[in-house]
């Protein structure tokens, strides 16, 4: 069998499907345009729309190279051949074009004319009542006995839900040779053996739809849905079992070799760690640069899970210090000329990571005190507080089992997973719940809203559908009711936006003859249907005219529409092209903008920013709004901020040569509509996310104004002009340090460093001294404290009493720094005063909220220097 790099698997299979008629399309994002799905999780993803009839394809053939992120059983990465998190999965699709006979056909002229695999290493599966594959397969020279009948928990896919399409499958194994045991004691085949046989191609045959009592109905329009992992591919034909052992990973093993310095194959406890780092890593370079972004939830505590398990296996191979976002640039050289993006991205990804790295980093040495503090307390590691220390601080149970061994330590590391199974579960059944999504009832009807809303806020319509109290109804009388009768509304035209990517709904009236329909909510619940939420007042009957009315003040919503479009662009301009929208939210008084950034911004940036979008604003630039295919728009340099179905035609805005993007909001016709754009804050929202929050229109007038009455009253009050403001102030502010030195030398002379001195006690030839003091400043605590030590040659605790708080300094000699530490001290006594600090093995500084706990907080301090207490 001949040798294939991975990059010549990956194009002699598109090439080869282009050649059938295919239209070969690039991945579409990780980020799914699906609410029901947190990434994309195989191939048929994006087209996840077509497959369920929503959406007409505009190519009835497809082939695709499609990243995928799945971490299902991430425990098992590393320590298998071929469990991933990050995996490539070529494809071919057919939208109700050809089907079984050439879909089988192909698959098996790819496998053993393009690769040129052995048909004797080959082996089919079909599903156990499909004889028309059966056939087919027998047709193209497959001996029958190499075709093995399955159930349908293994060659039959479901459909996503209780009901919806589905249909059986055939897959290609291929043969490893590989010595294992055989179930039935016959043939090795791949329905009796583990481990040998390895599936490299999937052929979903989609020809059924699945209805609620379970009963297969056959489809009018057939598709087919294929799968095959580049990964298990490139294994195969390099002639290796293990998938890191390929070209797709070899440069990645051989940087995390050169970073942490260890080698791969000679230790396999090792090995695993270095397999681990090098499949995450992937997994995190491509998460970041499609936009997710670290955080506690949803697709960031994904990547946050991903990333830490990396670092953790980095710590258990030495890591000290930050080292993955090292190894970002291997994957970018290995698979950047297939994936751009991660190219244009790899600054961006590089300083997520390192940022991640050194909180991660924090975070393990508070675990570590937490280990120290919990031993010292129960003498072991119960399996609740191990999980806690993983749960919580990302501890790892491999550094716990390590600390237990060294030191003779009880863990609970049965228990311990017990938790951690209890947390699968709960996880994948929430998973489950994601994926079968509440459905509101409107999905199965088979009506259609024309929205006219980008052209008129006013428009008559007919009555489609009413449901009240979670019901559809065929009319509606709030005449017997004292209050208005809330109640939803779906009309056939309608110029009622509904709430979408950021924008809000609009709110209005709809009237006719016999009352009227107060609009507080509209949404879109279904495709095609935009339902209206509101109180009615009168009758209303489902067929019934009426004429809608959408509030023209709230329209002007897209004023601030219109100006994140601005904004987005006039970031990129100043900052850079990873800059990316992370989230918005458009209202009628001011626009919040959300996008990928790794540090604050300065002054200069921000007004350079606001001078951009302001110069744009003024030129008057109309705003162009044109429906083009998603290719075509792509093409043009349209930014896609959510992802589009592949087959969609989308909505592109566009103003001029400085901004264009795909939007299905309302927006201005001109930019000169805007008015003045005011910034009025920028802050960080998580790790590498920053938020900007503005204002347009009349809103920046009344901004303006305030600001200017503010300035008019500080003015008046320091009586001086608006221009010589900033000198009052900063002569005011000069004033009060003064004082505030002046006072803090008072209270210093108040206080006699000799007297307190001389009250020191000794333990062991250690000199140790605690004291209690009013009204002293940390700055002065701390040069009291420095010099009581001096002249007691020992360790001394200050207390100060500030009002309703307290702070205190602790200092321990050089020469006694190896049986004591100030920093550990401080934190035992902020313990117990409720509060918080730490510092050197020298000096450290602390405070706390509970006066009355000074007493015991003294006793815990002489404890800790006569060795009483740890």
């Amino acid at each position: 069998m001949k040798y294939m790099t991975s990059d010549e698997i990956r194009e002699a299979y598109l090439s080869f499907f282009e050649a059938k008629g295919h239209k070969r399309l690039p991945s579409a994002s990780l980020i799914p345009d699906d609410p029901q799905l947190m990434f994309t999780v195989a191939g048929m993803v994006p087209f996840k729309p077509i497959f369920w009839g929503k959406v007409e394809p505009v190519y009835t053939r497809i082939t695709t190279c499609q990243k995928c992120v799945r971490t299902n059983d991430i425990e098992n990465v590393g320590r298998t051949p071929r469990h991933h998190t990050f995996f490539e999965m070529l494809g071919n699709f057919s939208f109700g074009d050809y089907f079984k006979k050439e879909a089988i056909e192909w698959a098996w002229e790819f496998v053993t004319k393009v690769l040129e695999m052995p048909e004797e290493k080959l082996w089919v599966t079909i599903y156990e009542y499909d004889d028309e594959s059966f056939e087919i397969w027998k047709s193209i020279g497959v001996p029958e006995y190499k075709i093995i009948r399955m159930g349908k928990e293994d060659n039959f896919w479901g459909p996503a839900g209780p009901t919806g399409p589905c249909g059986p499958c055939s897959e290609i194994h291929y043969d490893t040779g590989l010595e294992v045991p055989v179930k039935d004691g016959s043939t090795p085949n791949p329905g009796n053996t583990d481990g040998r046989f390895i599936e490299i191609w999937n052929l979903v045959f989609t020809e059924f739809y699945q209805d609620e009592d379970g009963k297969l109905h056959p489809l009018p329009r057939k598709n087919i849905d294929t799968g095959a992992g580049l990964e298990r591919i490139s294994a195969m034909m390099q002639g290796v079992l293990w998938n890191f052992d390929t070209d797709l990973f070899a440069p990645i093993i051989d940087r995390i070799q050169n970073v942490l310095n260890v080698k791969y194959k000679e230790d396999p406890k090792k090995d695993v760690s270095i397999r681990v780092i090098a499949d995450h890593v992937r997994s995190v370079t491509f998460m970041i640069a499609d936009g997710v972004l670290p955080s506690n939830e949803g697709r960031g505590y994904v990547l946050r899970r991903v990333l830490r398990r990396a670092l953790r296996h980095g710590v258990m191979l030495g890591a000290k210090e930050p080292f993955l976002y090292k190894i970002v640039e291997s994957v970018v050289k290995k698979m950047g000329h297939v994936y751009p993006e991660i190219v244009e991205k790899q600054g961006f990804v590089e300083n997520m990571i390192k940022s991640e790295e050194q909180k991660f980093i924090n975070n393990l040495s508070r675990g570590l005190e937490l280990v120290q503090r919990i031993v010292a307390n129960t003498g072991k590691i119960s399996a609740e507080d191990a999980f806690k220390l993983y749960d919580t601080y990302g501890f790892p149970i491999d550094i716990l089992r390590d600390i237990a061994q060294e030191n003779n330590y009880e863990l609970d590391e049965k228990g311990f997973e017990e938790y951690l199974q209890q947390q699968r579960e709960r996880s994948r059944k929430a998973q489950g719940e994601i994926e079968f999504a509440q459905k509101t009832g409107y999905e199965s009807l088979d009506i259609e809203t024309h929205f006219v809303g980008y052209d008129t806020i006013e428009s008559e319509g007919t009555v489609l559908k009413i449901k009240k109290d979670g019901e559809f109804v065929e009319n509606v009388n709030s005449e017997q009711s004292v209050e208005p009768i809330e109640c939803e509304i779906v009309l056939d035209v309608t110029p009622f936006y509904a709430e979408k990517g950021g924008q809000v709904s609009d709110k209005g009236t709809i009237t006719w003859k016999d009352g009227k329909f107060d609009v507080e909510y509209v949404y879109n619940p279904a495709e095609g249907i935009i339902v209206h939420r509101g109180k009615i007042s009168g009758k209303l009957s489902v067929g019934e005219k009426v004429y809608s009315k959408v509030d023209e003040k709230r329209r002007w919503t897209m004023r601030n529409h219109t100006a994140t479009h601005l904004l987005h662009a006039a970031l990129r301009t100043v900052l850079g092209t990873h800059v990316k929208q992370a989230g918005s939210l458009v209202e009628p008084e001011r626009l919040r903008f959300d996008f990928t950034h790794y540090q604050a911004l300065t002054k200069e940036e921000i007004t350079k920013i606001e001078d951009i979008v302001n110069e744009v604003i003024l030129k008057a630039i109309p705003v162009v709004t044109e429906v083009k295919s998603y290719d075509e728009a792509v093409k043009e340099g349209a930014i896609a901020l959510f992802e589009e179905k592949y087959g969609d035609f989308v909505r592109v805005v566009k103003v001029a040569d400085f901004s264009e993007e795909l939007c299905g909001g309302t927006h201005v016709k001109n930019t000169g509509e805007i008015g003045l754009f005011k910034i009025v804050s920028e802050s960080a929202v998580s790790a590498g996310v920053r938020r900007i929050e503005a204002i347009t229109g009349i809103n920046s007038l009344t901004y303006l104004r305030r600001q200017n009455e503010i300035l008019e009253e500080l003015k008046d009050k320091l009586e001086t002009t608006v221009n010589e403001l900033p000198l009052r102030v900063e002569k005011i502010i000069e004033e009060k340090r003064f004082l505030e030195r002046e006072i803090a030398n008072l209270k210093k002379k108040l206080v006699n460093p000799e007297s307190i001195a001389s009250n020191f006690k000794n333990y062991e030839g250690v000199n140790y001294l605690a004291n209690v003091v009013e009204g002293i400043e940390p700055d002065v605590l701390k040069e009291l404290t420095d010099e009581v030590s001096d002249r007691i040659k020992g360790i001394v605790l200050l207390v100060s009493k500030l009002s309703e708080k307290i702070v205190f300094t602790v200092k321990v000699p050089k020469e006694l720094v190896e049986k004591y530490h100030a920093g550990n001290i401080a934190k035992a006594v902020a313990k117990i005063l409720g509060g918080g600090g730490g510092g050197s093995p020298t000096f450290a500084q602390a405070g706390g909220k509970l006066p009355e706990k000074v007493p015991e907080a003294i006793e815990t301090f002489e404890k800790i220097i006569r060795r009483e207490v740890q």
